[in-house]
């Protein structure tokens, strides 16, 4: 159990710390929201995620602690994205800037509801084999590859249709 919480805490410190640095640009007034703040780790995470890719540079999110654990942070990253949403729209009198309350929610702004998230998440494999992102991406790799059919075109078209 102590070891346990060992790893919990050491988790939480670390996620605290990557969403302090991740909210640096909006509490400076430099942007307005965390997807399209310049030069964090979230912008580049949620990049990568609409390309279907994983970022080179970073530490992968890989779901709640687990026996079969991947290297990576025992996180989700969706649930990364709701904590830095809802820590950035707290307004403090010591810091200059917050994510404006009239702002979407950050799964909205990204063009996806719940479901969409959930089942991108939980069914990834089922859907998308050779490629995956957006249907326009799809239709552009589809090209450059000279491939005929492109598995997941359908899913594509009802999960990333605004991504």
């Amino acid at each position: 159990m102590g070891r346990e919480y060992g790893e919990n805490s050491l988790i939480d410190t670390i996620v605290t710390c990557m969403a302090y640095v991740d909210l640096n640009p909006i509490r400076a007034k430099m942007d307005k929201t965390p997807e399209t703040s310049k030069h964090t780790s979230i912008k580049t995470r949620i990049q990568s995620l609409i390309k279907g890719e994983q970022p080179q540079a970073l530490m992968p999110f890989v779901g709640n602690h687990r026996q079969d654990m991947p290297k990576g942070i025992a996180y989700n990253l969706i649930d990364y994205c709701e904590l830095v949403d809802t820590t950035g729209r707290c307004i403090r009198e010591d810091k200059a800037g917050h994510i404006d309350n009239h702002q979407s929610p950050i799964l909205k702004r990204l063009g996806l509801d719940n479901e969409q998230w959930l089942t991108l998440t939980t069914e990834f494999e089922q859907h998308f084999a050779t490629a995956v992102g957006s249907e326009q991406m799809m239709q552009q790799f589809k090209h450059h590859t000279h491939h005929q059919r492109i598995r997941g075109m359908a899913k594509a078209r009802a999960l990333l249709k605004s991504a």
